[in-house]
């Protein structure tokens, strides 16, 4: 089978999840012995800047499809709107035509949603409803001006696709809720969204059999710092913490459009000497850091499936996260990790003192992780989920 993947953010050029997974489901397409061509920025691609690939990667798209004649084309977010608009027009004609697949990541309904103040809930002496952060002005300018272009992109390939992919059963049902989409044929007796897990290829530093055992470096963010990631939250609790653990560490891996007002929730704190930004972090880089890390903190308040979370489950490293969106069908509280409700920085206090007070615990969680991540969450086995998904379409 021949198979175009269209997508705006690739590694190295860009630090994206979509990216990567792009990537990733391309190895294991290959691995299956498929054809796979992946269509991105750049040589042979879409030139100018990341805003206007919509349109700008249509010159390469019908290329594309003219030369390589692809059984199934994928595009990836809102990115695909008018490829998804062209692609049965353009493609050669032959019977079948083109399967079109569209993967969403998360929906821009909710993340337009949660463009919003963190609030303290639950107890512990914060009180609920206290302000922890506010949205920047480029976080509001995405809020009413660029999310409502996003949604409208979004709903126009989702409603063009054939076949619309999701990394969690919770995306897919907002999906389906927040982008009309709906079952079709047979009197509408197929579903139009299948959920189709992230995957990793895992740490090239982490052997086989290995990982998991103790770990004394430092607590660990990895990801784009805007607000719905929750730093504030967890900086909070480290600012609980820190009388009792006087040399604990927060390294902070990722740059982003909330940084500074990070940095002056540090400062404000008095966790300066806690808390280090590395900024814009590479793939090899983050490795690295989930090697020696002790605990991976994921305290967002809305998520898809953070990719950074299956990369320390392969590592052997345990995963403190909020149970949003699809993280708990990855993590699972007692197992592989420890789960916590958002926006509660005593919740998150007392998981991350159980990971400082019982590193053996914390280790058999990591093994659990590692042990799961090699289960269910490696490039052919997700592209094993893919084909059969496609194969389920066509018949």
């Amino acid at each position: 089978m021949r198979v175009l993947l269209i997508a705006n953010t690739l590694p190295p050029q860009d630090v994206s999840g979509v990216g990567e997974q792009v990537l990733q489901l391309a190895a294991g397409l290959r691995s299956a012995g498929h054809e796979v061509e992946v269509l991105g920025r750049g040589p042979g691609g879409a030139r100018g800047p990341k805003a206007l690939f919509p349109l700008a990667v249509m010159p390469a798209a019908l290329r594309a499809l003219r030369r390589f004649r692809p059984h199934v084309v994928q595009v990836h977010e809102s990115d695909g709107a008018f490829v998804a608009l062209a692609v049965k027009v353009a493609a050669p004609r032959r019977d079948p035509p083109p399967l079109l697949a569209a993967l969403f990541q998360v929906s821009y309904v909710e993340e337009r949603r949660a463009v919003r103040p963190l609030r303290t809930r639950g107890g512990g002496g914060d009180g609920p409803g206290q302000i922890l952060g506010r949205p920047g002005w480029v976080e509001r300018r995405f809020r009413y001006f660029k999310a409502p272009l996003q949604i409208a992109l979004g709903r126009l390939t989702a409603a063009r696709a054939d076949l619309v992919f999701a990394p969690s059963a919770a995306t897919a049902e907002e999906i389906r809720r927040d982008y009309r989409v709906g079952r079709v044929g047979r009197a509408a007796r197929v579903e139009r969204v299948a959920v189709l897990p992230n995957a990793t290829g895992g740490l090239a530093a982490v052997a086989e059999g290995e990982g998991g055992g103790r770990r004394d470096g430092c607590l660990l963010f990895v990801g784009r710092l805007r607000i719905r990631k929750g730093v504030e939250v967890l900086l909070a609790a480290l600012h609980r913490l820190a009388p009792e653990h006087p040399d604990l560490r927060l390294l902070v891996a990722g740059d982003g459009e909330h940084r500074r007002a990070l940095e002056r929730k540090t400062a404000e704190l008095g966790l300066q000497s806690a808390v280090t930004f590395l900024g814009r972090t590479s793939g090899a880089r983050v490795q690295e850091l989930l090697a020696e890390a002790r605990a991976l903190v994921v305290p967002s308040i809305y998520e898809g499936m953070p990719l950074v979370v299956l990369e320390a489950m392969a590592a052997g490293v345990p995963v403190v996260a909020s149970a949003v969106s699809g993280i708990p069908e990855v993590v699972e509280d007692g197992i592989t990790g420890w789960l916590v409700p958002p926006e509660d920085p005593a919740a998150l206090a007392a998981a991350l003192a159980t990971v400082l007070a019982a590193p053996e615990e914390a280790a058999r969680r990591g093994a659990a992780g590692r042990r799961r991540a090699a289960e269910r969450y490696r490039p052919e086995q997700v592209a094993a989920i893919w084909e059969e998904e496609i194969r389920r379409w066509r018949s």
